[in-house]
């Protein structure tokens, strides 16, 4: 009898694009399912943790060496999505019985790679707009001429009002960014009809309709992310599948009947 390779490709066939049917406009849920899309997630983690594991090692240092080459790590921003879509192709398989595979890190450069690029050079392209307007307005409330040509003006002035109203307006700038992206790679690998713009517009009002799971989910998030970093790090080896499968099961129940 032949043993299954959990390094092999995945079984389901992921060179078509993928639908989860039943998609519908995004829907509110109750504010306490912010902590049930961790708990669920964590569920999804529990069904293959080596797997998992050894899938979120893999995607850590290909960040890590992307990260480190120049220019490379602004097509690491761009294929981001492609990934995030092969871990949530790999979180439908688990949910439907079948297997997590090391393929599912992949999935997603079989599966609309074109609209998942799409996807992280539009993300990418709102990063550099809020930053020009963040450093515009550092320029303008915070001396910044005279703070490039003066180290103890920079320092002083990082530490003014015009400094802190920039990083206060970047923050409300991204928000709304983060927010037409969270969803999308996933309503963009479910959906083949669904485009682009579409797909983050969906997102969008998908996290707006939902402020307050999204307001517990992240207060929870950053307490776990406390106690994940404390060990060496180690934790995140457990935290980071958690938050990737949380995105599926929020995912399912925002936007599929």
């Amino acid at each position: 009898m032949s043993e299954e390779n959990p390094y092999q490709a995945p079984a389901s066939n992921v060179e078509q694009p993928v639908e989860m049917g039943g998609l519908t406009e995004p829907r509110s849920v109750e504010a306490g399912r912010g902590v049930g899309w961790i708990s669920e997630g964590f569920g999804l983690f529990k069904m293959a943790p080596g797997i998992w594991i050894a899938n979120i090692v893999i995607f850590f240092i290909i960040v890590m060496i992307m990260s480190i080459i120049p220019f490379i790590s602004l097509v690491m921003n761009i294929i981001m999505p492609v990934f995030t879509a092969g871990f949530m192709l790999g979180c439908r398989d688990l949910d439907k019985g079948e297997n997590l595979q090391i393929g599912h890190l992949f999935a997603g450069f079989q599966n609309r790679t074109g609209a998942l690029i799409g996807v992280g050079a539009l993300y990418l392209l709102m990063i550099i707009v809020v930053m020009t307007v963040v450093f515009g307005g550092m320029f303008m409330f915070g001396g910044g001429m005279a703070m490039m040509e003066d180290p103890e003006a920079m320092q002083s002035g990082m530490m003014g009002p015009g400094f802190m109203i920039a990083v206060l307006l970047g923050t409300a700038l991204m928000i709304p960014v983060v927010m037409a992206y969270w969803f999308a790679p996933a309503l963009v690998v479910f959906n083949e009809d669904l485009g682009v713009v579409e797909a983050m517009k969906m997102s969008f009002m998908g996290c707006l309709k939902n402020i307050i799971p999204f307001l517990i989910y992240g207060i929870v998030v950053m307490v776990l992310a406390v106690v994940a970093s404390i060990p060496l790090m180690l934790g995140w080896l457990v935290l980071g599948p958690m938050l990737i499968a949380s995105m599926y099961v929020a995912y399912k129940e925002v936007f599929t009947e």
